[in-house]
């Protein structure tokens, strides 16, 4: 089927992310809008109900391109430092995990299937879109675009595996909360003092002051200012430039260049993970259905390695820093999922195992704070570093 008009291609691949949505919501997220669409998308091109060139037809992946530097700066504005000192165990722990994941999966997936396949799966595997792009876009620099599909595969699988685990452990851990609370009336979280509700909309940041000029327009040609200086401090400096936009959002947020929410302000966080989405569809376009069938053992072999790692990991460290350890490994595999998951998750526990409405607040209250900053500290910071390395050593 020939799609010569862009609206057309825009329009059905919208398509398919929205049904993906649909499916994700009715399933309260356990199957991710993410596969739903990248399954949907391979099925229709393989039986050619679509053209392989569909997305480029659309060119809505350039505008995820242009959006990719500006969306990190907007995710560096949003890193709550002030709650990741608070929570430094969580901190701590979810980076174990994630050290631990590559410590397994880089020498194993190496004697298996080479590094260049270890390596590309890494970043996405603890991470999220950002990582998935730094390093699709590397791979096909160098020359690797035929192993697009495995971060691709696993950043729209991996979220299967961590969910029920990490529900599984946060279940275990809630229940001895519950019971403590039950019996005591009160108790303390394991972790630092949950922190208030003024600093759970990440509000550790010194927010801009308000200002009549700090129109959408503005806001963006601030986001884009940023971006430009961090591709130019990447050709001084080598270190890949979401790594610079993630400090210059984190910076410009203190100083208050960056107001919080700066590209939800600018009204365009929407058109930038849409954008976002149609680049990890469009890595897909060049996948055949054998293609897909033999990346399969490379696929599972890497997310199970992490799974693994992440595991030992968050155990150990949770023991060295006398955090339960059901706790801990629960907040270090948001690394495979991330928000809005990890606080769904976190809202379904409350609501299965509260058997009163102040059971309820005080499970969601004790297990939010270090379950959304273990997916900070994972998805939005660690992972966009280890890819951005990892694929700078092909």
């Amino acid at each position: 089927m020939a799609i010569q008009e862009p609206v057309f291609a825009t329009m059905f691949i919208l398509a398919l992310i929205a049904l993906g949505e649909v499916v994700s919501i009715v399933t309260k997220a356990k199957i991710p809008m993410l596969l739903v669409t990248l399954i949907g998308f391979l099925i229709l091109i393989w039986t050619g109900v679509l053209p392989k060139d569909i997305v480029d037809t659309s060119s809505f992946n350039q505008i995820g391109f242009l959006l990719v530097t500006p969306l990190v700066v907007h995710l560096g504005t949003l890193i709550p430092l002030k709650m990741m000192f608070k929570q430094y165990k969580a901190v701590l722990i979810a980076l174990s995990g994630t050290f631990f994941a590559v410590l397994l999966v880089i020498p194993i997936s190496t004697l298996i299937f080479g590094y260049e396949t270890a390596a590309s799966g890494v970043g996405p595997l603890v991470g999220g879109i950002v990582a998935f792009i730094i390093t699709s876009t590397e791979l096909k620099e160098q020359g690797f675009g035929y192993l697009v599909a495995i971060p691709a595969l696993i950043l729209a699988i991996h979220k299967l595996f961590g969910i029920p685990v990490a529900t599984l452990f946060l279940r275990k851990y809630a229940l001895i909360l519950r019971d403590k609370f039950s019996q005591n009336g009160e108790i303390a979280a394991a972790l630092e003092a949950p922190v208030q509700k003024k600093e759970h909309h990440h509000s550790s940041n010194i927010s801009s002051p308000k200002s009549k000029f700090n129109t959408a327009n503005v806001l963006l040609f601030k986001l884009f200012v940023g971006g430009a200086l961090a591709i130019l401090l990447e050709s001084f400096t080598g270190l890949h430039n979401t790594v610079w936009c993630l400090l210059i959002g984190i910076i410009g947020a203190r100083i208050g260049f960056f107001e919080q929410n700066i590209m939800d302000n600018a009204k365009a966080s929407s058109v930038a993970m849409i954008g976002a989405i149609f680049i990890v569809i469009d890595s897909m376009s060049e996948v055949s259905l054998q293609t897909f069938i033999n990346f399969i053992p490379q696929i599972l072999t890497i997310i199970i390695l992490g799974l693994i790692g992440i595991l030992i990991g968050s155990f150990l460290c949770s023991k060295l820093l006398k955090v339960n350890p059901y706790q801990g490994i629960a907040l270090a595999l948001t690394a495979m999922f991330g928000f809005p998951s990890d606080y769904i998750l976190c809202q379904e526990v409350s609501r299965s195992l509260g058997r009163t409405d102040e059971e309820e607040k005080f499970l969601l209250d004790t297990l939010s704070p270090p379950m959304l900053i273990g997916g900070f500290t994972t998805v939005t910071v660690a992972s966009v570093i280890i890819a951005s390395f990892l694929i700078q050593t092909l």
